[in-house]
């Protein structure tokens, strides 16, 4: 038998030292911990033995604060590309076992290079933190490698889908390259997000908070936003990410990929007709009109735990990938409100950036009053409404199911903001607002004049007089800013149908750089 070449040898010992990263001690305690290593992570999103490592042998160059002892091969950073339900993927981990995952220039560089070859092969690129954060050895070098990688953040938004999974601690700078990209899945009980750590803030401001209640997946999934989906376990947190793959295509110049259905397009479900109940103060899930629409169990909620009032997701209808976003009146009865206005902009975008159909469920009584709704900006991101949905160029369908009232309605996806279709059922009711509201305006002055039971009487007569003209859906038909009044048992198969014949819109904008979406 052959002997052996030292240098194959060679090679095959320095990758046996790489694989281990910080070495058995510190993989032991990140076991501990109840979590897997970096490689193994890779392992368990990417199909099995499809990943491919790049510059798994780089080293740091610096010398100060003992950096210049004990290098290890690839610097706590491991990236590659591979294939994910046979789908091509760039993917970088952190490896906490190497000086906690700090993130120094190594690392910035192969995360750089990494989002480089992603953009040009036009392929998702994926992200899982496990760091400590800027590496505080390396000073500004540490710092420029973060820079490196925001700047690709911004180049590859929109290009191409950006990913990233949080499965340990994420501070400092580190946060914000997540809050760049397109979609943050925490891990409940093991992730944890902020700008600074508990006990830089008792030291500055004197407030006493555990990090859990500070940055963990639930404050970040359901009061700050910045997480869009939580897996209770590292395995969970993968097959959100494989699930979020199956709806969106790999770059903006490509289109999701279809899949066989045997839900029928002309299936039509009589449950729709009685699901908005005929009392308008009496509340229902628009969820319950999603689910039935759409093809069955086809529907992923996004943002789930944030702004309730509002809903947004994606599932398909006929097989094609559609990106949905819907009025709640089962939470604060649909009213829209700042959390509410920024998550669905941003799905919006994220839909019309990756050529997704946008399909929106219209029942809001309009946009929250109060000063202190105003004071923190309402105005200005209710805007974004309007300006993410007069933006997109997808097909855009709107479907009014109740209330509609105002510029809340407007906002929605209308006809005003060029909607391609807009249906209504005839439980539907278009107008500037709601009867009382309309009445006290209208005749408050008259009504403060007659006496009480006189009065009451006169409201009555007259919400119902408003009602009949303008509660309801024909006159926005009739005025051909509601395309048809359908029943709601109809709604699938005049959806799959309208997308059909809009598969090849094409859509004229005015020459510009960009335009200035209201922050």
């Amino acid at each position: 038998m052959p002997k052996e070449d030292p240098k194959i040898v060679e090679l095959q010992k320095m990758r046996e030292i790489s694989y281990l990263g910080g070495g058995e001690d510190r993989i032991a305690k990140q076991k501990e911990k109840g979590k897997l290593t970096a490689r193994e992570r890779i392992g368990a999103l990417l199909d099995k033995g499809s990943f491919q490592e790049l510059n798994g042998m780089m080293l740091n160059r610096h010398t100060d604060f003992g950096l210049d002892k004990g290098k290890i091969s690839g610097d706590g950073m491991i990236a590659g590309f591979g294939k994910i339900n046979g789908r091509k993927v760039c993917v970088y981990a952190q490896d906490f076992t190497v000086m906690g995952g700090s993130f120094g220039e190594v690392a910035g560089q192969k995360v750089a290079r990494l989002m480089d070859l992603a953009m040009d092969a036009g392929v998702p690129v994926i992200a899982i933190n496990d760091g400590g954060g800027a590496r505080i050895q390396e000073g500004v070098f540490s710092l420029f490698a973060f820079g490196e990688v925001f700047y690709r953040n911004v180049l590859a938004s929109g290009v191409i889908p950006q990913i990233c999974i949080i499965m340990g601690p994420c501070a400092g700078g580190a946060v914000y390259s997540p809050a760049l990209t397109d979609f943050v899945v925490m891990t409940q009980g093991i992730s944890n997000m902020f700008i600074t750590g508990p006990e830089v803030i008792k030291a500055v401001t004197h407030e006493v908070v555990d990090a859990e209640t500070l940055g963990g997946a639930t404050t970040h999934s359901s009061i700050s936003g910045v997480a869009h989906l939580v897996g209770q376990t590292e395995a969970e947190t993968f097959a959100i990410v494989k699930k979020i793959l199956e709806y969106i295509p790999d770059n903006n110049a490509s289109t999701p990929t279809p899949i066989a259905t045997n839900d029928s397009p002309f299936r039509a479900d009589k449950a729709l007709d009685s699901l908005v109940p005929s009392n308008p103060n009496q509340t229902y899930n628009i969820l319950d009109a999603i689910n039935r629409v759409v093809d069955k169990d086809s529907f992923f909620e996004i943002h789930a735990r944030y702004a309730t009032n509002a809903v947004v997701g994606f599932a398909r209808l006929n097989g094609e990938s559609i990106g949905i976003a819907a009025n709640q009146p089962a939470s604060m009865a649909g009213v829209l409100d700042i959390n509410a206005s920024d998550k669905i902009a941003r799905f919006v975008r994220f839909c019309d950036a990756f050529n997704i159909p946008l399909v929106t469920f219209v029942d809001t009584p309009g946009f929250m009053p109060g000063s202190v709704t105003e004071h923190n900006g309402i105005i200005r991101h209710g805007a974004k409404i309007i300006f993410a949905f007069s933006e997109a160029s997808v097909p855009k369908i709107s479907v009014v199911t109740r209330k509609a009232y105002g510029g809340a309605y407007i906002v929605m996806g209308s006809k005003h903001l060029h909607a391609d279709l807009a249906f209504a059922w005839p439980t539907a009711e278009i107008a500037v607002m709601g009867a009382e509201g309309a009445v006290n305006i209208l005749y408050g002055r008259d009504l403060k004049q007659k006496p009480p039971e006189e009065a009451q009487k006169m409201r009555g007569e007259l919400v119902e007089e408003y009602k009949t003209k303008f509660s309801n859906p024909y006159r926005a038909a009739a005025a051909g800013y509601v395309d048809e009044v359908i029943l709601p048992s109809e709604t699938r198969q005049r959806l799959i149908s309208a997308l059909e014949v809009l598969r090849n819109k094409q859509s004229l904008a005015p020459a510009k750089k960009h335009g200035n979406i209201p922050l």
